[in-house]
């Protein structure tokens, strides 16, 4: 949060962009001399959207594709590693605050962490992270809001096309040695289809105590609420003529997910001296939730708790400046559910209704990761970055409904190590090359484990990755114009597949490989820096050559076609006005190529592209006092367009496969805010 300014002036902002310094790496380091692509957004790029979910932002960054399907449906690919899933994100880690929001089988839910409490994101690309284990496409790192320097109080209020109403209560306290932030959320929808009512409220607490002059004790508390309606895919005729109907099935059954999630997480950190520092986080989720569905109903409850410690060091090694971080990871999870028949066929028009158990299991999944990871001032130009990880993981499962089957099922993943090199060279100041070699992998889910009997299969192994990287990053014409370029290509075996065989029921074998390669850009130019107004222009994009090199499914033979899933490529062009009177615009126009939907390659979504604007004006009303107005429109090109698809959808019966989730068309938001500080 900006302080307040009694003069009409804008001050001129001339730090690179590559010298930020990145928080969520072990080893702290900036964008410039990091060997890899990593991508920062900012509470500034946060807030350019309608603060309900990520899509917009995070299709921004190059590289990064996010597939919203409705508000609590959404799949988050990176490099196309994880674009075959079938309703969630897996092969990508994500934490809030170094606590994991990835469960123990690999499945990653940042949507309902709510917009207005982060205050930054970083994402790291491709298996370049040694110390967050099973992320094979990537991390991503959530930062929560910390109280300026400043006490306040904030009160936000939106409202939208489709019903949208976004109601939002902000308060902080700094003091000598606490810094404490809050928020309450309430957020509603109608949405743009049949059966999309979305309601969640949440409630958020993160704070950070000085003990002492050498220790700092920081907790997180994040409580969600959630009832959302579920549209489901539809087929094609509908998409073409009636994309705000929902799947038939899902509206007579009237289906629906909700739950009440608990997310919390304790640390610690200590700095011993200048040279040696420790950090240690201690974290739990609990989860229970409720599914409605037309071939069953869910009931199930998630459990987990876990630790993560890290040590670094800084020292001298063969006269070289070097650092040292030395850590682990452990998380022991609880998983439940319930299958009951849903007998809403029964009595139309009433929605689901709850009928007889039928099925019970009861699964335990822990992992334990170890990792090392050290960086080497070579001389003043040249740095060396390499690490090693090792991952151990196992789940369990025992049938709590039949009485006879009372034996756990035990499977073991093997050993997995990921092992990581990377340098970088300043050809001049501001101005660095770099090039890396990694391996990463993604486990299968205890979903995909299991066989059609239901017991766990024991010869599936981990996705594989290696990946090579070059890139350069560089400042020009006195750090106004930033460039960013990677290249990279990753190997991937064992390949994980999900075969559908059955509306509700997938079983995952090994199929194969399949090769990623891809270019990267990014150009940030500072147009106009002034004490009257500032203008920033960004121009960002990728270019995807993912295919399949060896890939037999079904006896089916794919090798050497396309990944579906993901577009071919993507750019965006983005600018953002300010002035010292209170006036903001901000636009971006993002472009998106077509999709395969299967892995045939027999059928493809339209190319689509997609327009957003948002204007905003604050005032001070009194002293202390803050007011923001803002207004945006959405899709502004009324675009009409495939949001998210399923991959590989099959139509049972004599019924249409289902691969489509219409996006919104053009949509309005606006809203009010007020902001009071305490002097």
């Amino acid at each position: 949060m900006a302080s307040f300014s009694s003069k009409a002036q804008i001050s001129k902002d001339t730090t690179a962009l590559s010298e930020v310094i990145l928080l969520a790496s072990p080893i702290k380091n900036s964008v410039q001399k990091t060997a890899h692509s990593v991508s920062v957004l900012t509470q500034k790029d946060i807030n350019q959207n309608d603060g309900v979910i990520l899509t917009p932002i995070l299709n921004s960054i190059p590289g990064i594709y996010m597939q919203q399907g409705a508000l609590n449906t959404n799949r988050i690919t990176i490099r196309g590693i994880g674009a075959r899933s079938q309703f969630s994100t897996n092969r990508i880690k994500a934490y809030f605050e170094e606590i994991p929001l990835t469960s123990a089988e690999g499945e990653s839910v940042i949507e309902d962490i709510e917009l207005e409490t982060m205050q930054r994101i970083e994402i790291s690309k491709g298996p370049n992270s040694t110390s967050f284990g099973a992320g094979l496409g990537g991390v991503i790192s959530l930062f929560g809001k910390q109280t300026p320097a400043v006490s306040f109080a904030k009160i936000t209020s939106t409202i939208g096309s489709f019903g949208m109403q976004k109601q939002t209560i902000s308060g902080g306290i700094n003091d000598s040695k606490l810094n404490l932030y809050t928020n309450y959320t309430h957020l509603k929808s109608d949405g743009f289809r049949e059966n999309s009512n979305y309601d969640r409220q949440s409630l958020n607490l993160f704070g950070t105590y000085q003990i002492s002059q050498k220790g700092t004790m920081n907790f997180i508390g994040i409580a969600t609420k959630l009832k959302a309606y579920i549209p489901s895919s539809i087929n094609e005729t509908d998409f073409e003529n009636n994309p705000e109907v929902a799947a038939s099935n899902w509206k007579a059954a009237q289906g629906f997910e909700s739950y009440d999630k608990l997310l919390l997480g304790l640390g610690y950190q200590h700095d011993f001296s200048k040279k040696w520092t420790w950090n240690t986080s201690v974290f739990s989720t609990l989860k229970d939730a409720f599914e409605p569905r037309p071939f069953d109903i869910l009931k199930d409850k998630n459990t987990n708790f876990g630790i993560r410690s890290k040590l670094n060091f800084t020292t001298q090694l063969l006269q070289f400046p070097t650092k040292f971080s030395l850590g682990s990871e452990f998380m022991i999870e609880n998983y439940s559910f319930s299958l009951f028949e849903n007998l809403y066929q029964s009595q139309p028009g009433q929605g689901s209704i709850l009928g007889e158990k039928f099925s019970g299991i009861s699964q335990k999944r822990n992992y334990a990761d170890v990792f090392f990871q050290m960086e080497m001032q070579l001389s003043e130009k040249l740095q060396l970055e390499s690490g090693i990880a090792f991952n151990s993981t196992n789940y369990s499962q025992k049938d709590s409904f039949n009485q006879q089957e009372m034996e756990r099922e035990i499977y073991n993943f093997p050993t997995t190590w990921s092992p990581r090199i990377g340098t970088s060279y300043q050809l001049k100041k501001g101005q660095n090359i770099y090039a890396s070699i990694s391996k990463g992998f993604s486990l299968a889910s205890v979903a995909e484990t299991l066989t059609p009997e239901g017991e766990i299969n024991t010869s599936l192994l981990p996705e594989i990755g290696i990946n090579y990287e070059i890139g350069f990053k560089g400042n020009f014409l006195q750090n106004k114009l930033y460039t960013e370029i990677a290249i990279y290509t990753t190997s991937i075996k064992n390949l994980l597949v999900a075969q559908r065989i059955a509306e509700d029921q997938y079983v995952g074998i090994n199929a194969g490989k399949s090769k990623h390669q891809g270019i990267e850009y990014l150009i940030k130019y500072r147009l106009l820096s002034s004490d009257k107004a500032q203008i920033n222009t960004s121009f960002s994009g990728t270019i995807n050559h993912f295919k399949f090199i060896d890939f037999i499914d079904n006896d089916n033979d794919f090798s050497n076609n396309y990944l579906p899933g993901v577009a071919n490529f993507q750019w965006n062009v983005g600018l953002d006005f300010t002035t010292a009177t209170g006036f903001s615009f901000t636009s971006s126009f993002r472009s998106v190529g077509g999709i395969y939907l299967n892995d045939e390659n027999s059928i493809a979504t339209e190319r689509y592209k997609i327009l957003d604007c948002k204007t905003n004006y604050s005032f001070e009303v009194v002293k202390n006092l803050k007011m923001e107005t803002f207004f945006g429109v959405q899709n502004s090109l009324n675009e009409k367009y495939a949001a998210s698809i399923l991959p590989n959808a099959v139509g049972f019966g004599n019924a249409l496969p289902r691969y489509f989730y219409p996006g919104n068309p053009r949509n309005y938001y606006g809203g009010i805010n007020l902001t009071y500080q305490f002097q």
